[in-house]
């Protein structure tokens, strides 16, 4: 899966974006080391949003204060 980047987005922007959680910035960043010294990007930046539906499905069985 990839996410083509708008003007002015953000790590964390993207994350809350594609995965619902800004947290999640860390796992963007990792799977696009090539960018990591990026803050604000332009357009057109074609970034790698690795799936992580597993991990988000384990969490459904914690309460609400430990997700």
């Amino acid at each position: 899966m990839a996410y083509t980047t708008k003007s002015g987005d953000t790590w964390d922007g993207i994350a809350k974006s594609v995965y619902g959680d800004e947290l999640k910035a860390d796992v963007l960043m990792a799977a696009n080391r090539e960018y990591i010294e990026i803050y604000r990007f332009d357009s057109g930046v074609e970034l790698v949003t690795p799936d992580i539906e597993e991990e988000m499905a384990a969490n459904d069985n914690l309460p609400p204060w430990k997700r």
